[in-house]
């Protein structure tokens, strides 16, 4: 690759050596950053119990229902998805060794850059876990189906079982999934932000990668067939899983969803459990199905692309420059050295922030590929992880 070829690669889209990308991962990662951000918003604010209100019960039913541990496994799966991708632009020429090495490397990089995002703004990160999980299953990309199948199951008993005692440990205390998941600053010293911080990575670090891994194998698996890149013809496969997916999600988080509310009051305690731990399953079944249902879509948008579909996919094209971005914003916002309304905001005016982020993401990114700029996280990680002007020397 020439130099003007590859300072167009960094740029932006427009790379036309390369075979067009399909639409439905980025359209999937655009429209996904949205429940990512209406998870995190509310958990900066102190003012969540202060005033509590008929709508605070309903976002509270809503988001058990809708979004906690929903988003996270459709990324993981994307991304999953994502690493066979890039494997295969990598390999042409079966240089498999080359292509695990580069995958390790970005994946060292991506718990880097995740290290210094929680240091540096938020104690919420997803990009850590992501290199590690990329880390675990570089040597699997290439296994049999039935090995990473078996894989993906085995992994989900421990999943599930992590994430089910946390919501149980939450609800039988009474307490709401903002309450016990809250990141608010708490203090105006930023030393002591960052102690707690880097004493607490390692541990949030495990558990979301523990989180991560059956959805990021099962994306393996899908990418091998490549399931989202030719919708069009898996789109029975996409119907059964869109549809059981979804009911599935919703039968699973509803007794969850009504114990967050309030509307189940003093369950027993066989019933605390069985939400408990229907939730997290639920939450992948719902995260799967969303990703089905994105690719349905992208059968229809793809034929007649309107500029609402191509600036979401611009934004799913940048989404960890835009997932950073949101972190920036919450900070700028909410923490003490920024306008400090962690405790003047309730947790309706929370969401309203986190839903009006995402929406002003999404003309910023189609700015950027009007630019035909890639976004500066992406090129970053490019470059940090790309070894092509040392190969060609």
């Amino acid at each position: 690759m020439n130099t003007s070829t590859r300072q167009s690669a960094d740029r932006g889209d427009g790379m036309s050596q390369r075979p067009p990308r399909a639409l439905a991962p980025d359209l999937a990662r655009g429209a996904m950053l949205l429940p990512i951000a209406l998870a995190h918003g509310p958990l900066f604010v102190t003012a969540v119990e202060d005033r509590p209100s008929a709508i605070d019960d309903a976002i509270h039913f809503l988001h058990m229902l809708l979004v906690s541990n929903h988003a996270r496994p459709m990324f993981a799966f994307l991304f999953g998805y994502a690493l066979v991708q890039l494997m295969n632009r990598r390999m042409p020429h079966g240089d498999w060794p080359g292509a695990r090495k580069l995958l390790r490397r970005r994946g060292r990089w991506l718990m880097a850059i995740g290290l210094a995002h929680v240091l540096l703004l938020v104690p919420l990160d997803i990009l850590a876990p992501y290199g590690l999980t990329a880390l675990l299953v570089a040597g699997l990309l290439r296994t049999k189906d039935a090995t990473l199948l078996w894989s993906a199951a085995v992994s989900a008993v421990p999943s599930v079982a992590s994430m089910g005692f946390a919501l149980w440990f939450t609800m039988s205390r009474g307490l709401t999934s903002y309450e016990a998941g809250s990141v608010t600053a708490g203090t105006r010293d930023f030393a002591d932000l960052l102690l707690a911080r880097v004493q607490g990575w390692p541990y949030g670090l495990f558990f979301a990668t523990l989180a991560l891994l059956p959805a990021a194998l099962l994306g393996i698996w899908a990418a091998r067939r490549t399931i989202l890149e030719a919708p069009s013809r898996h789109r029975r496969l996409l119907v059964r899983t869109a549809v059981a997916g979804t009911a599935v999600s919703l039968l699973g988080s509803l007794p969850a969803a009504l114990i967050q509310a309030g509307l189940w009051t003093a369950p027993s305690t066989a019933g605390l459990w069985a939400a408990s731990l229907a939730q997290p399953v639920a939450g992948f079944c719902g995260g799967i199905g969303m990703t089905a249902v994105v690719a349905l879509i992208a059968v229809y948008a793809s034929r007649r692309r309107g500029p609402l579909t191509t600036a979401v996919e611009s934004l799913g094209r940048r989404s960890l420059t835009f997932y950073l971005f949101q972190s920036a914003v919450f900070v700028a916002l909410f923490y003490p050295y920024g306008l400090d309304l962690e405790n003047d905001l309730g947790l309706a005016a929370a969401v309203a922030v986190a839903a009006g982020t995402w929406l002003l993401s999404i003309p910023l990114a189609d700015a950027m590929r009007r630019l035909n700029h890639r976004g500066p996280a992406e090129i970053l990680l490019r470059r940090l992880t790309d070894d092509s002007r040392r190969t060609e020397r």
